[in-house]
């Protein structure tokens, strides 16, 4: 019943030190696509003063964080939450900041549109942020050939994915009132992003 995701291990450090410096200190985090609930249980064991909230679209992925959720028995780790980001509706309707690892380049574009037109509704603080952590093509950055390798396979399994433009999720995050407020380089030619209402 529980997934494994290797990226999980290596990259949870490195995105935690970003969440430490861009979460508020008190409230609720809804994370989208939490995938096998890995990432979930490591922030809420390290951010006791957060309400973790995993949502993912697959049951598996469902079955998956509700095991290791009561595995490890976290007061401020909630139940999973069955929820599509490109759904006109979320199960969620409020939140002090939405969290997105390795969405944005695995699911069709309309997706990353949910997922701002989303944040929108639900984000209920001006200064709440939308952190999004991936691979992501910058204009005028030479891509690292990895991450070329890495778009083709991905457009190979499914044309609607692939690693997307900076400046396009820009540009849709303004559409919805959000400005990007910071960017961290990240290891594995990776970026975190975090929006925060214009």
């Amino acid at each position: 019943m529980k997934k494994h995701a290797p990226a999980t291990l290596r990259n949870r450090e490195v995105i935690l030190a970003v969440l430490r410096d861009e979460l508020p200190t008190t409230g609720s985090v809804l994370e989208i696509a939490a995938g096998s609930g890995e990432h979930a249980v490591f922030f809420a064991s390290a951010l006791p003063h957060l309400k973790w909230v995993p949502s993912d679209p697959a049951p598996e992925a469902i079955a998956s964080i509700a095991a290791y959720r009561q595995d490890v028995g976290l007061p401020n780790l909630e139940p999973p939450v069955a929820l599509d980001a490109s759904a006109a509706d979320w199960p969620v309707h409020q939140a002090n900041a939405l969290v997105c690892i390795n969405m944005v380049h695995i699911s069709p574009w309309e997706a990353t549109e949910g997922l701002f037109r989303g944040a929108a509704r639900v984000l209920n603080d001006n200064d709440a942020p939308l952190i999004l952590y991936g691979p992501y093509f910058e204009t005028g950055v030479e891509p690292a050939q990895s991450n070329v390798q890495f778009d083709e396979s991905l457009r190979a399994r499914d044309p609607r994915w692939g690693i997307r433009s900076l400046e396009e999720v820009d540009a849709l995050g303004q559409r919805h009132g959000f400005v990007r407020a910071a960017r961290y380089e990240m290891p594995a030619n990776n970026l975190t992003m975090v929006y925060r209402s214009a």
